[in-house]
C-alpha cells in the first residue's frame, strides 16, 4: 500500500529475448528509463547470444554491471519464471514468430503484464507480417516518425489495432535535453567543410543478408581493400556481430572473415561493441545498417553505399533523401557525409518530447491495474494443435523435445518449402521481385529442418 507522502513502488520491468540484435535494442531501451527494476531473460533458442555476444548487447548498461539482472533459461520455464517474479511490464524482444509463441506464454499467466513489441532498428517499409506476429501485444514500439505513419496505415490497411508509439532509436547517445530524449544528428552543411569522426577508422558496418549475393558481397570485400590500400596508415575496420559458430538474428551466407582473406594488414576485423568502434572511427560505410543512425548520433559522418542501387531487399529505402548515398569511390576517398535536415526529423532524429513510449506504457500499466484495460490474447492458429506444435518447433528448433513438435517438423518442412517456391513463383509470374516478410514458415536452425531454412523468408 502507498501512504500519502510515501513513494510509489518502481515499476518492474522484464525483457524477453534470444537473438544479438533483440537483445541490444531490448536492454538499450529499457536501461533508457529511470527508476525502475530491470531483468532481462535469454530464452534457449538456436539464435541465442553466446556470452562474448551478450557482453557485446549490453555493453554500456545497467545490465552489463548487474550479472544477477541476466537470466538464461528454457522457453518451458518462462511461464513459471514470471509468474513468480510477476513484472508490470514485458517487452518481447525477438523475431516475429518468437513473440507470438512467448505471447501464448504469457496468455497463460494469471495476473497478466503490459506486453510491449518493437523492432530493433531502422524498419521502413512497413511490413505487413512485422505487425500481424505483434497484433497481440499492448504496444508496439517504433522509432521514428516516418515509420509510426507507415505502420499506422499499414494497421488500419489490415484492421489490425495495436497501438503504436515512438521511441528514440536508443543505440544513439542521449541527448542533454531529457534522460530519453533524441540525439542532435549533425546535418548536411557546406560542401566544403571536412567531415570527420574522433579518429581515424573506416567502420564497415557488416550485415548478414545486405546485400545477399555473392557477386555484390565480394564487390563489397574489393572496395574495401582498395580503401585500405589507398591510406595505408589508416585502418578499415570490419566490424562484424558474430564470430564463426555463433548464430546472429538472421544466417550469413559468404561471411566477409572469408571474402577478406589475404586482406593488407590494416584491413582488420572488429567483434567489438559499435559504440566502442566508434569511439576510433573516421567515418562508417554501410548499405543499409542501423548502425548509420547510431554512428551519426555519435557524430561520426556516414556513407550509405550506393553500389548495388535503391531496392526492396537491400533495406535501403529509407534512405532516400537522406544526402547519405555514396560510391566506391566516395569510400575509397573517405568522402563522408551528414544527413539533410528535413531527412533527419523525420527519420529517427525527432524532438525529445515526441519519444512518448514509456508514458504510454505508464498509462497501459495503470489501466489494467484498474481492470479496464482486456488482454491482447495470441488468436488459435488456423490448423490447430498441429500448426501450433509446428510454429513452435520452427522458433525453437532443437531447444523443442516435444513429440508434437517433431512430428510437425516432418509434416510441415515440405509443405513450407512448397508455400515458399509458390509465392517465389506468383512474385516472378508478375514481373516483381521477390520481397521477403513475416510468415509461419521462417524456421530455426536445427537438423529436423535445416533442409527448408535455407528456401525460408526473413522476418522481422
Amino acid at each position: 500500500m502507498t501512504y500519502p507522502g510515501s513513494r510509489a513502488p518502481r515499476l518492474r520491468v522484464v525483457a524477453i529475448g534470444d537473438a544479438d540484435s533483440f537483445v541490444k535494442w531490448s536492454a538499450a531501451l529499457i536501461d533508457r528509463v529511470p527508476d525502475i527494476s530491470q531483468h532481462m531473460l535469454l530464452v534457449r533458442t538456436p539464435l541465442v547470444v553466446s556470452d562474448a555476444q551478450k557482453r557485446a548487447a549490453l555493453a554500456g548498461t545497467r545490465f552489463a554491471e548487474d550479472a544477477r539482472s541476466v537470466t538464461r533459461l528454457a522457453y518451458a520455464d518462462v511461464a513459471s519464471w514470471l509468474a513468480r517474479d510477476r513484472p508490470d511490464v514485458v517487452v518481447l524482444a525477438g523475431r516475429a514468430p518468437f513473440v507470438r509463441l512467448l505471447g501464448c506464454e504469457i496468455d497463460r499467466l494469471a495476473e497478466r503484464p503490459i506486453v510491449v513489441s518493437g523492432l530493433p532498428g531502422m524498419s521502413i517499409p512497413a511490413l505487413r507480417g512485422a505487425l500481424e506476429y505483434r497484433r497481440h501485444t499492448d504496444l508496439m514500439v517504433v522509432h521514428s516518425r516516418r515509420e509510426v505513419a507507415a505502420y499506422s496505415r499499414l494497421g488500419r490497411r489490415l484492421g489490425v489495432t495495436v497501438p503504436i508509439a515512438l521511441a528514440t532509436l536508443p543505440y544513439a547517445p542521449r541527448s542533454d535535453a531529457a534522460a530519453e530524449g533524441a540525439p542532435r544528428a549533425p546535418v548536411r552543411g557546406t560542401e566544403t567543410e571536412l567531415l570527420t569522426g574522433p579518429g581515424t577508422d573506416l567502420v564497415f558496418a557488416a550485415q548478414a543478408l545486405v546485400p545477399a549475393a555473392r557477386a555484390e558481397r565480394r564487390r563489397i570485400a574489393e572496395i574495401l581493400r582498395l580503401a585500405a590500400v589507398a591510406d595505408p596508415a589508416r585502418r578499415v575496420v570490419v566490424k562484424l556481430r558474430s564470430r564463426p559458430g555463433e548464430a546472429e538474428t538472421h544466417e550469413e551466407r559468404d561471411p566477409y572473415i572469408d571474402l577478406l582473406d589475404g586482406a593488407p594488414d590494416n584491413l582488420v576485423l572488429s567483434y567489438a561493441p559499435m559504440s566502442e568502434a566508434l569511439l576510433t572511427a573516421q567515418g562508417l560505410v554501410t548499405v543499409s545498417s542501423t548502425a548509420a543512425i547510431e554512428a551519426l548520433g555519435h557524430g561520426v559522418p556516414v556513407i550509405v553505399l550506393d553500389e548495388f542501387g535503391v531496392r526492396p531487399e537491400l533495406l535501403n529505402q529509407v534512405f532516400e533523401g537522406s544526402e547519405l548515398a555514396g560510391s566506391a569511390d566516395d569510400v575509397v576517398a573517405r568522402r563522408f557525409r551528414y544527413p539533410d535536415a528535413q531527412w533527419a526529423a523525420t527519420n529517427y532524429f525527432h524532438r525529445p518530447d515526441e519519444s512518448i513510449w514509456w508514458d504510454e506504457v505508464r498509462h497501459l500499466v495503470a489501466l489494467r491495474r484498474r481492470g479496464l484495460l482486456p488482454a491482447r490474447s495470441v488468436p488459435r492458429p488456423r490448423g490447430g494443435a498441429l500448426h501450433a506444435a509446428w510454429h513452435r518447433k520452427s522458433v525453437l528448433g532443437a531447444e523443442d523435445r516435444t513429440v508434437s513438435g517433431a512430428i510437425a517438423g516432418l509434416v510441415g518442412a515440405p509443405v513450407a518449402a512448397a508455400l515458399l517456391a509458390s509465392k517465389r513463383r506468383r512474385a516472378a509470374s508478375d514481373g516483381r521481385e521477390w520481397q521477403d516478410e513475416a510468415n509461419d514458415f521462417t524456421l530455426a536452425p536445427s537438423p529436423l529442418v535445416e533442409p527448408v531454412k535455407r528456401h525460408a523468408a526473413v522476418i522481422r
